[in-house]
């Protein structure tokens, strides 16, 4: 029995190979022209259906991580941030912290480059295969308390919580009524071991009881946070200050 050109497409497409299914004519005219041999050309044809199936998972992670803007830790001015060393941007980039479940919390005043460094490393993570979902704290209260009744509620809150790091900027922005705090505990009690999280924050840990209302609630939050964790203190004056853009001339 002859099987045509298209057939062998049909039959790709039907085992969920359609990128392979598309490129079939130009691997054939290759493997003619070079004179590839059936174990050549087989190989070929898997290692780009590998390729491009990675390539999709990266592009579907980086949709669902959400970010802000997409800012790579290459792009980061370790002379703007004195209070971070070379080796400790390196280590940080390793990953060997989102490996092993360990959190980071950075913090320092507004503009210092927290969310920067917290953005790169989820990059870092979504092309290393891991799953990221990236959320301000402004965002995420509307989010837990619309969970139970909006579907697309429902939808972030599945991603954020089946991440394998959760970025939560801006922690402990504004104060939270005793049912916010406690949705709040919910959710890191939920990622607790689970997953990674970096938080980027202007207050340090000791005020964050004021903003959440309840000492209990904060002490627990507190313990699963800290228990794994690396504290970073980012340093000096905002730099979206010092390079921000004028329309008049001085």
């Amino acid at each position: 029995m002859e099987y045509s050109v298209e057939d062998l497409q049909r039959q790709l497409h039907r085992l969920r190979m359609a990128e392979t299914s598309k490129e079939l004519p130009t691997f054939l005219r290759k493997a003619e022209s070079q004179s590839w041999t059936y174990q050549e050309f087989l190989r070929e044809l898997l290692l780009f259906e590998e390729r491009r199936r990675e390539e999709k998972m990266i592009e579907r992670h980086m949709k669902w991580a959400k970010f802000p803007y997409q800012k790579s830790i290459k792009e980061f001015d370790l002379k703007e941030q004195p209070s971070l060393s070379e080796r400790q941007l390196r280590q940080l980039q390793e990953l060997s912290w989102l490996e092993e479940s360990f959190n980071l919390v950075f913090l320092g005043p507004p503009g210092v480059g927290k969310t920067h460094v917290a953005i790169g490393l989820g990059l870092e993570a979504i092309q290393r295969g891991y799953r990221v979902s990236f959320v301000s704290m402004g965002e995420l209260v509307p989010l837990l308390k619309s969970e139970e009744y909006l579907r697309k509620s429902q939808l972030q809150m599945k991603r954020i919580k089946g991440a394998d790091l959760v970025i939560i900027d801006d922690l402990m922005y504004m104060a939270m009524d005793q049912n916010e705090a406690n949705l709040f505990f919910h959710l890191i009690n939920h990622l607790y071991e689970r997953s990674s999280i970096i938080l980027t924050s202007n207050k340090g840990p000791e005020e964050w009881g004021e903003l959440l209302g309840d000492q209990g609630i904060t002490t627990a939050i507190l313990d699963r946070l800290l228990h794994r964790s690396e504290v970073l203190h980012f340093e000096g004056a905002s730099h979206r200050i010092k390079y921000r853009e004028t329309l008049f001339q001085a």
